[in-house]
């Protein structure tokens, strides 16, 4: 490295243009603080961006569906002002092995009468099931933009806030505060046991709690990670999804004509090599190309281990602390393929013009083959019968492939960042993606020929790329022990750090992941605060 030099000075320094990152930029911004975002790839927008990488084909190549986003912040940053559009998505569908399938539609009655083919009892209980996980989402949603408070303090804003999460489980009443301590601690398959008999009921329902996670249905915990994709919000309908139209990166995109809007700066190929420190307070950063960027305040849009272990001094930061961001869960599990094709592929299990084709698609109709898949992770490989959320988002969005053509996305739950018979070569590459293509053939017997390029991404590619550790897409696991006033760590999740001026603003830290910008807020609020400045309107 070149001899550092420094450069002009800012009041706040952003790591990353990650969602989050441009998030907490564009609040530090609107309340006055000249903002530097500093992104090490050419491109921005992290893990929800756009990419061209076959000819007229858009991917969204890393997060891929819209809903956690939270409309509290699309309000105030004015993101459609910057051409932000999302197009719900209308249901989705499981198809059998037997080629029967499950369909799941937006309108109320169609949804009853396709549940009640399988279970008219399960008809019955899909009612009671809605019911609670609203509930379960109405307790929870109003503290995903509010810093949690730390059990162990005396401090009067610690105390409101320990109050105000205390009224709110009170008000639950004394049969939903047992629910929901059970429902925080429970494994997705024994929740959905006690509404439902029908497995494809089941199994449609139980893949949102292993999505992301290194955990199985069966594992306590994920009954939580269900409920947490649940908590979307499209146009005040809970639980619903939907399409960024262009891609996820048209969200990043829009946050970053906010920010600069609002005077904020953006600067890619710039990767951070050091967060400086000086008796224990912050004073910007140095770059790899010799450059010291300073600042008294800097936000870390990289993960804990990351901002921790690799951009900053250990020497810097208690050994204890360090202890525990080196203990914290961010295991990979998940892969993806993007792929151009050359024309619609036909699913027989489908019924002609059902619109639940128009949603995510899944091939796994049992909670036990997810389970297996589960070990097939454990034992260092990827999953032999994979768990696929797949989308063809181009049918409701055309500007992401040529007229005729189509765009998949295709997440995969399980694959490891580490196999057990070595490291991932390009031969080991393409066999998991041969898995997932010809899990997906076997619903769709026109699916191989179709296919023009596919994109195939393991953990390890999607850490190389975007900087995820393990490739974990939400910066650690959302199991209870690393939620709310636990995330990242015990004492330490209040965005702040153990030096001065350094926060943390991406998944790591609470409310977890997704492409919520919550994390984002919630930190430009605490720097405002430490600041003695108005937060943005």
């Amino acid at each position: 490295m070149s001899a550092r030099r420094s450069t002009s000075a800012h009041d706040a320094i952003v790591v990353g243009a990650g969602h989050n990152g441009l998030v907490a930029a564009c609040y530090l911004a609107r309340a006055g603080l000249d903002v530097l975002v500093l992104e090490r790839n050419p491109y921005i927008g992290g893990a929800a961006v756009s990419r061209s990488l076959y000819e007229g084909f858009t991917y969204s190549n890393c997060s891929y569906v819209c809903s956690l986003l939270r409309p509290q912040i699309i309000r105030t940053l004015e993101l459609p002002k910057f051409g932000l559009q999302i197009i719900p998505y209308e249901g989705g569908c499981t198809m059998m092995r037997d080629g029967g399938h499950l369909a799941l539609y937006d309108n109320h009655d169609a949804l009853r009468r396709e549940i009640a083919r399988h279970s008219r009892r399960d008809a019955e209980a899909y009612e009671r099931y809605s019911r609670d996980m609203i509930r379960q989402c109405q307790f929870i949603k109003p503290l995903l933009l509010r810093e949690p408070p730390d059990p162990t303090s005396f401090r009067p804003r610690d105390l409101a806030e320990l109050a105000y999460l205390g009224r709110r489980f009170h008000g639950l009443g004394e049969r939903r505060m047992y629910d929901t301590l059970r429902f925080w601690t429970m494994s997705a398959a024994d929740m959905l046991d006690e509404y439902f008999e029908s497995e494809i009921v089941k199994a449609h329902l139980a893949g949102s709690s292993i999505i992301g996670t290194a955990l199985g249905p069966r594992s306590p915990g994920t009954a939580y990670v269900l409920l947490h994709h649940y908590m979307g919000d499209i146009d005040d309908t809970v639980g619903a999804w939907g399409f960024a139209r262009g891609g996820m990166g048209a969200i990043t995109q829009a946050l970053a004509a906010s920010l600069r809007a609002s005077g904020g700066a953006i600067e890619s190929e710039a990767p951070v090599e050091q967060i400086l420190v000086r008796n224990g307070r912050t004073r910007g950063v140095a770059l790899q190309d010799g450059r010291e960027i300073l600042a008294p305040v800097v936000l870390s849009n990289l993960d804990v281990r990351r901002t921790f272990l690799k951009a900053m001094d250990p020497g810097d930061l208690p050994p204890e602390f360090l202890d525990g961001v080196r203990r914290f869960k961010i295991r990979g599990s998940s892969g993806k393929l993007n792929i151009a094709l050359d024309g619609m592929p036909t699913f027989p299990a489908i019924p002609a013009g059902s619109p639940c084709i128009r949603g995510d698609l899944h091939v796994t109709d049992t909670i036990e083959m997810m389970e297996r898949a589960y070990d097939d992770w454990k034992n260092g490989r990827w999953s032999r019968a994979p768990y696929i959320d797949m989308l063809i988002p181009s049918q409701i969005d055309p500007t992401m492939a040529p007229q005729g053509k189509h765009y998949m996305s295709v997440f995969v739950q399980y694959c490891p960042y580490e196999l057990a018979e070595g490291p991932w070569t390009d031969e080991r590459r393409k066999a998991f993606g041969d898995t997932v293509i010809e899990t997906i053939a076997r619903q769709s017997p026109d699916f191989k020929r179709l296919i023009l390029h596919a994109e195939v991404r393991t953990p390890w590619d999607i850490e190389n790329e975007v900087g995820l550790t393990e490739g974990n897409i939400f910066q650690g696991e959302l199991t209870l022990d690393q939620l709310l006033f636990n995330r990242p760590l015990p004492g330490w999740a209040q965005y702040r750090t153990p030096v001065r001026g350094v926060y943390l603003c991406g998944s790591s830290a609470h409310p977890g992941g997704g492409v919520m910008g919550a994390p984002g807020a919630n930190a430009a609020r605490a720097v405002l605060r430490d600041l003695g400045r108005k937060r943005a309107a």
